[in-house]
């Protein structure tokens, strides 16, 4: 018998990508707009990933009362005392879009020599039930960040973030291989962990 997650975010993609392993746990997941939750803003004020990851969790889990998941993530570089992170999709100001982030990014780094441009990328899902059980799912991927921008997949800062063991950007990496390989994709892994040691079998 499957049971409704309901996702914090209404990002279709990133649902496909959580789905896929909750799916595995009899676990279906809907978008918060499906599930009749009002178009409210949450303000991601926390000042790291597992904050504001379980802050929209929390918010929506109050709103429905089914269990909720959200995630959050962005990227971490090392030069930069862990900058953007939290501020990964408003790093040049509230209203800055890629091209802007991109380009502040590249500007306090133009004079920084490549083994320094060390980075992560970061995401944290939290799903929270109804009695107040908490699952915290944390994935990184690491990598160098590179000054001029490589191929045109991916969104954000993917065509300037060279993962390790790789030869280009996941601007250019396949999307099949940068899915099984990314920090969401690891967190992934974490959830799928933390709901086997909690009980949840997988469907056969």
């Amino acid at each position: 018998m499957s049971s409704i997650i309901v996702a914090a975010t209404q990002n279709k993609g990133k649902i496909r990508e959580i789905e896929a392993i909750t799916s595995q746990f009899g676990m279906n997941i809907v978008p918060r707009d499906e599930a009749g939750i009002p178009d409210i803003d949450i303000v991601e004020d926390g000042e790291t990933f597992e904050e504001n990851s379980y802050k929209k969790a929390s918010e929506i889990m109050k709103l429905c009362g089914k269990p909720t998941i959200a995630d959050d993530s962005g990227l971490m570089i090392d030069f930069l005392d862990g900058a953007p992170g939290v501020y990964s999709a408003r790093f040049a100001g509230p209203e800055c879009d890629d091209a802007a982030n991109n380009a502040k990014m590249v500007e306090l780094l133009k004079d920084v020599p490549y083994e320094k441009r060390t980075a992560r990328y970061v995401a944290v899902i939290t799903m929270i039930f109804p009695d107040g059980d908490t699952l915290v799912a944390r994935g990184e991927i690491e990598g160098h960040i590179m000054l001029e921008p490589e191929g045109s997949n991916g969104f954000g800062y993917d065509p300037y973030f060279r993962p390790v063991g790789y030869d280009h950007t996941f601007g250019v990496i396949d999307p099949e291989i940068k899915n099984r390989i990314s920090h969401r994709a690891n967190a992934l892994v974490k959830l799928k962990e933390l709901l086997t040691e909690k009980g949840y079998e997988v469907n056969s």
